[in-house]
């Protein structure tokens, strides 16, 4: 997959029916940098112990994270590739990818 320069804005796209999120580059309520998607309150934080993970807020749990990035072995950034996603009995997978601000 061909990396990005532009970290502010990527897409998870859900690879059983080509559905897409769309996150952008925010700031959380504790001044962090994180990911906030387009339609509603779902964020990518990086999490101490666990890295970068699709954090819920209200439940305070993680809801997804990549598959094939140990936490250790994590940028700055989210990483792009493989994430999956689990809420309640279902289990997603999402291919993470960096895309080109709107203007």
């Amino acid at each position: 997959m061909k990396s990005s320069n532009n970290r502010e804005v990527f897409e998870l796209r859900r690879q059983s029916d080509d559905l897409v999120y769309t996150f952008q580059m925010a700031q959380t309520a504790d001044g962090a940098l994180g990911y906030r998607r387009s339609d509603g309150d779902h964020w990518i934080i990086r999490h101490q112990e666990h890295g970068w993970v699709a954090w819920d807020y209200e439940t305070e749990t993680i809801s997804g994270r990549p598959w094939e990035v140990l936490p250790n072995m994590q940028a700055d950034f989210p990483p792009e590739g493989v994430w999956v996603s689990r809420k309640g009995s279902k289990s997603y997978v999402y291919s993470l990818v960096y895309v080109k601000a709107q203007q």
